[in-house]
């Protein structure tokens, strides 16, 4: 628990698997999160996303969502960086997100461009672990939910979006990265709909290679 407590987290992404993902480190343990979401709570959101209801819409999700987390463990520190991933560690405005100060870099975007470019500037960045989650939506069982490394997934749209976007630009990860994916076949849908009982997992198994990772320093 106190190595836990000295880790310190970036998310990117707090919709439908972000936020759940957030939520499960925050409850665990972790005490050092750094939340960055452009958007704000919509009413196609509260069917899988934790911080949408009623009372929250309209607001921006990270504020919504580090009032949440804050109301489960209040001396966490937890910033809100409402502002896009952009490019090279920065948000649209510019911001610089210091990413080199992190222990863990989680994406949980869903634009192809800001994904990739997150995951390669991540890779690059030495001492920091990156975690992806590719697509969940227009899928329907939590169980095929698993793990793998970005290369080698294979029936997932997103990741292969991802890597014909690196070698067009001609540039790959200096690391491996680890994922979370789903051996589903999407399903044929009029809308790109997501269900709260697969995102929610995908999260959750985000959170997880973060909690095992940091439990396999403390068996050292």
């Amino acid at each position: 628990m106190t190595l836990l407590q000295s880790k310190r987290v970036i998310l990117f992404g707090i919709g439908g698997v972000g936020s759940w993902c957030a939520e499960c480190l925050i409850r665990t343990g972790l005490t050092h999160l750094t939340i960055v979401d452009g958007d704000s709570v919509q009413p196609s959101n509260l069917n899988r996303q934790l911080p949408a209801t009623q009372a929250t819409l309209g607001q921006p999700k990270v504020e919504a969502l580090k009032e949440r987390l804050l109301t489960i463990n209040p001396e966490a520190e937890i910033e809100a960086v409402f502002e896009n991933y952009y490019a090279d560690g920065k948000t649209d405005s510019g911001e610089d997100l210091k990413i080199g100060e992190y222990d863990y870099v989680i994406d949980a975007i869903d634009s192809v461009a800001a994904k990739t470019d997150l995951i390669l500037y991540a890779s690059r960045v030495r001492g920091c672990k990156t975690f992806s989650s590719m697509g969940a939506a227009l899928r329907f069982d939590p169980t095929q939910v698993t793990t793998g490394e970005l290369m080698s997934i294979q029936g997932d749209a997103l990741a292969k979006a991802v890597r014909a976007r690196m070698k067009k630009i001609g540039l790959h990860p200096n690391k491996k990265i680890r994922c979370v994916y789903s051996t589903e076949q999407a399903q044929r849908c009029e809308t790109r709909g997501s269900l709260m009982q697969v995102t929610a997992v995908f999260g959750l198994t985000l959170a997880s290679l973060v909690l095992s990772d940091i439990t396999s320093q403390a068996k050292l």
